[in-house]
């Protein structure tokens, strides 16, 4: 979990974070002063900085512009008496995070502090390009050989340094966020702001907000000026995921930007000027879209100066095989499973001649699970899903439902890992359980994830966390876990959402 600072010379309010947030499962380091702050930021390098607006020593806008010497990308939330305070609204615009009013939502923080931290990993964790041995290779790491991963490596080397918009596409899953931010990580803006958007997770008026902003009283429950991400990264990197899902109102309006480089907030006349790069990714055929008058050939435009597609990994021939051994050797490092050294030949065939129509992402899932179930050295034919042994493979536009073969037995689960001599039963078994449970709910609320955070009593950031972890496919309904069971986020080549 993340390591977040908290700097504020208000005691309970250091106390309440500090309880809540390690409830959480998160790391605190607490400070009460701005000076003892700036140090304690210098000595732990946290993920997340809440920062106190006014402080007794020191302006809480004097140490952001401190803490901004520092380190320029760490997110930064201020906590501030007043919603609609000028100064907040201030840092806003200089760069901070956000900002949250006392007294205090325990829950809305949380979920505002993991939505920080991923901010931050996104920047901070290096994508690897090129990597063709998987045997020991990092974080993040693009595995490939292939002609047209090779392809994408160059394009990808071309284009970092450029100002010019990119356009990425490919298949659910087949890693078009890695992709956005090797681009980020490599180009003259990898010191600045690098802010993610998925334009399908948000209703048409929200999304809007979020990119640009609004004033007080621009619609029903906007009660306070917003600052939108255009604004508050600038001279920093957008990647706007989904971008086939953005309404055309919306599209009109980033158009314009893309134009102009300025705009102005929901329900405002101010004109903002603002320097942000735009890296887009789609699995939709947006040239389709524009003929059926869903997406504007305009803005197509504007984007297609450079397109980087991302192969299916059903055409990617011998990556198959290096990724397989890549996730073996992550999974058995994660669970603690040692013991086993390989995949059997019985089950390497089918494994190397399954379509994956999920891409990377099912794969990462389908070698989690075979890890969790296997009960000897090496990974046996028996440890795999049914739909890989046995069952027809998915084409890409197939819909996921639950099948009885992809339920796990939690009675033979325990059985199996008791043989196995499992030393993490209890988290082995959690695990299981709680990858069902989401897509049991998910599949109940059919991909409602406010209604999924009330039925499960935890915060909509947690039910994106778990839907990340476990590659679910929310635009589905229900993936069950036996396809899209997610390895943990701590390398590899990550599953696009």
């Amino acid at each position: 979990m993340a390591r977040i600072a908290v700097i504020d010379d208000d005691r309970s309010v250091l106390l309440l974070v500090q309880r809540g947030l390690e409830k959480a499962g998160h790391t605190l380091v607490l400070a009460s002063s701005g000076q003892e702050g700036l140090d304690l930021i210098r000595e732990c390098d946290p993920d997340v900085i809440l920062l106190d607006l006014v402080l007794r020593d020191v302006s809480g806008l004097d140490v952001f512009k401190k803490i901004r010497e520092i380190d320029t990308r760490v997110p930064v939330i201020f906590i501030t008496g007043e919603a609609d305070s000028e100064t907040a609204i201030e840092a806003m615009q200089l760069g901070a995070y956000d900002y949250v009013a006392k007294p205090l939502d325990l829950e809305e923080l949380t979920e505002l502090v993991e939505n920080a931290a991923r901010t931050r990993q996104l920047m901070s964790v290096p994508v690897a390009l090129g990597v063709s041995d998987s045997r020991g290779s990092p974080r993040d790491a693009m595995i490939g050989r292939c002609e047209a991963m090779l392809d994408v490596f160059k394009q990808i080397g071309r284009v970092a340094s450029q100002k010019i918009p990119v356009l990425i596409q490919g298949e659910s899953g087949t890693g078009k966020e890695l992709v956005a931010r090797a681009i980020y990580q490599h180009s003259g803006r990898a010191n600045e702001q690098f802010m993610e958007v998925n334009c399908a997770a948000l209703p048409d008026t929200l999304l809007e907000s979020e990119l640009f902003g609004h004033e007080k009283g621009a619609f029903t429950g906007a009660d306070k000026r917003r600052i939108g991400k255009f604004e508050q990264c600038q001279g920093g990197t957008i990647f706007l995921d989904e971008i086939g899902d953005m309404a055309l109102v919306v599209q009109a309006k980033v158009l314009r930007l893309l134009q102009e480089q300025r705009f102005e907030r929901v329900g405002g006349n101010e004109v903002i000027q603002t320097d942000v790069r735009i890296v887009a990714a789609t699995n939709r055929d947006l040239n389709r879209m524009v003929e059926s008058g869903q997406f504007r050939a305009d803005l197509l435009y504007r984007l297609n100066g450079v397109v980087i597609e991302l192969p299916p990994l059903r055409d990617r021939g011998a990556d198959v095989k290096l990724l397989l051994q890549h996730f073996l050797s992550e999974a058995t490092r994660d669970l603690g499973f040692s013991h086993i050294k390989g995949i059997s030949a019985e089950a390497l065939d089918p494994l190397i001649s399954y379509d994956w129509p999920g891409n990377i992402r099912e794969l990462r899932s389908i070698v989690r699970q075979a890890v969790l179930n296997s009960t000897g050295t090496v990974i046996a034919p028996d440890s795999l899903p049914p739909v890989i042994i046995g069952g027809k493979p998915k084409k890409a536009d197939e819909s996921d439902g639950p099948s009885s073969g992809s339920r796990v037995d939690l009675i033979e689960f325990i059985a199996r890992r008791l043989e196995a001599a499992s030393t993490n039963l209890y988290a082995e078994t959690v695990e299981m359980m709680e990858r069902h449970l989401m897509a049991q709910v998910l599949s109940h609320t059919e991909g409602n994830q406010s209604r999924a955070a009330e039925i499960l009593g935890i915060t909509r950031g947690k039910v994106r966390d778990r839907i990340a972890t476990y590659g679910i496919d929310v635009k589905k309904s229900v993936t069950m876990p036996s396809e899209h069971v997610d390895v943990a986020d701590d390398g590899g080549e990550s599953a696009d959402r």
